[in-house]
């Protein structure tokens, strides 16, 4: 584990990048985890896929699955990877402070 200043905040994360303890993720936290994965700015249809995972994470207990998101959101498989160009789900995940999906190698 490492701490980071994201933010203006200092944020433990674990060797990949994910947000250790999942309450201290804010939007500009987001912001500042995307920035750094080559993703800025952040646009409503990132926001559409963050938020959802958030939502879902909530309600199911584990970042949602891609499949989950398309068939959830407006947004398509096609469109999610070229929001999240590096890997939509772990990325997405991390930008949302969640954990790893499942599944993401």
């Amino acid at each position: 584990m490492t701490t980071e200043l994201l933010a203006g905040l200092n944020i433990e994360l674990d060797a990949e990048g994910f947000l250790v303890n999942a309450d201290q993720w804010t939007p500009e936290i987001a912001e500042e985890i995307a920035r750094r994965s080559g993703i800025e700015p952040l646009t409503d249809r990132h926001w559409t896929v963050i938020d959802f995972c958030r939502k879902d994470a909530a309600d199911q207990g584990t970042p949602p699955t891609i499949r989950r998101i398309t068939k959830n959101t407006d947004v398509s498989t096609k469109e999610i990877y070229q929001l999240f160009p590096k890997g939509p789900g772990i990325l997405a995940s991390r930008i949302a402070g969640l954990t790893k999906p499942k599944g993401c190698i």
